[in-house]
Formats: structure tokens, C-alpha cells, sequence
């Protein structure tokens, strides 16, 4: 096939040679090349080399003093938040029902007769429900005098109930120092006038040894 052809100026026919076109060509090249070198080199200053991360690491560097103070403040933040947790809920004693007699059982009635049975049935006429109050009577009376009505104490004490000194039974009878109902009658005034109910006054035996 002929070739293009353009005249010369001077009527000349020339041809259309493409060496012009290498310095172009040269210098797209050159330019890609710097494009991407300088690329590649912000890519490896934005992330570090082996090299600095291994400096970074080691024993004495800035970077593993700023690590180290951060854990020692974690463990520290650590046992402030453990000592602050609820460890167990406290248990509150169990405080006895003063209004029931010995377990919450009514007492049986004592043989007819005796001391135990003369204050069970004078426990009505100060309000006391016998039913329920003499459990807590019988606990304070048999600890204190085992329901002898000659009961005697070094420190004065006498009777049934160890009215201290004896002679104060003296305001329920003349008798005192050898009727048991004599005795009983004081001892239920003083347990009302002191403790209300003998559940009360055997609570407070509990808790003093005394009543």
C-alpha cells in the first residue's frame, strides 16, 4: 500500500518519521516510576520497619515504660473494682419470739399441786396466757431456784423467784419466806411491772444470765 506523504514547503515530498515521539514516551515513564517510588515510600514511613518495633519493645525503651505504667493502672483499677463488689450478703441473727413460749409449743399444764402448777394458773390474773408464757417462766424458774420455795443465794437472794433481797416478797404475804403461791404472786408482779411478759424476761435471761 503507498505510504501517507505530505509536500514540503519547498514542493518536497517527506516522510512522517515517529522519532519525536521517544522523549514523550521517556518521560511518561520516568514519571510513573517516581509516582510510585514516592508512594511506596509513604507507605513504608506510615509502617514501621521489624527493625523499630522490636526497638520499641525492649526492656528500657519509652514505648515499654508508657506499657508498663498502663498495667500496673489497670491492676490497680482491677482491685479497687473486686474490693467494691458485695463479697456476701450479711447475716442478721435471729432475733427469738419473746411472745411464744419454749419453741413456739405450747406448755403443758404441771401436776396439780405444785409450784409449777399454782404459777400456771395465776398467770391469767396478770394477763399472761399460760398456754404460751409459761414455757419462758419455767426456763427462768428452774434455772434460778429449781421451784424451791427455801431457795437461798450468798448474795441474799431467796424463793422461787430469788427476789433479791428476800424480804421484798414481804408485799404479797407475810408468809414469804414459806408459800410458794406467796412467792409466785411477787415474782409474776415483778416480771409484769419489769419485763411485761415472762417470754420477755426469759429473752433478757438469755442475753444477761440475770433477770
Amino acid at each position: 500500500m503507498p505510504e501517507h506523504r505530505r509536500r514540503s514547503p519547498g514542493g518536497e515530498r517527506t516522510s512522517h518519521r515517529p522519532g519525536f515521539l521517544l522523549p514523550v514516551t521517556a518521560a511518561a515513564v520516568t514519571a510513573i516510576i517516581m509516582v510510585t517510588l514516592a508512594g511506596y515510600l509513604v507507605l513504608r514511613a506510615a509502617r514501621p520497619g521489624p527493625g523499630a518495633v522490636i526497638a520499641a519493645v525492649l526492656p528500657g525503651s519509652r514505648a515499654m515504660a508508657v506499657l508498663e505504667q498502663q498495667r500496673q493502672q489497670m491492676i490497680v483499677m482491677d482491685a479497687a473494682a473486686h474490693s467494691m463488689d458485695v463479697v456476701g450478703i450479711p447475716k442478721v441473727a435471729a432475733i427469738p419470739d419473746v411472745g411464744a413460749g419454749v419453741g413456739g409449743i405450747s406448755f403443758p399444764a404441771p401436776d396439780a399441786g405444785s409450784a409449777q402448777s399454782i404459777a400456771f394458773n395465776m398467770m391469767s390474773s396478770f394477763g399472761f396466757d399460760p398456754n404460751v408464757q409459761f414455757g419462758c417462766l419455767n426456763n427462768i424458774w428452774t434455772r434460778e431456784s429449781g421451784w424451791r420455795f427455801n431457795a437461798a443465794n450468798a448474795s441474799g437472794a431467796y424463793g422461787i423467784p430469788q427476789a433479791l433481797p428476800g424480804s421484798k416478797m414481804a408485799t404479797a404475804g407475810a408468809d414469804w419466806q414459806t408459800n410458794p403461791a406467796t412467792q409466785i404472786k411477787w415474782g409474776l408482779g415483778y416480771i409484769q411491772s419489769t419485763y411485761g411478759t415472762p417470754c420477755s424476761a426469759w429473752a433478757f435471761w438469755q442475753a444477761h444470765g440475770w433477770y
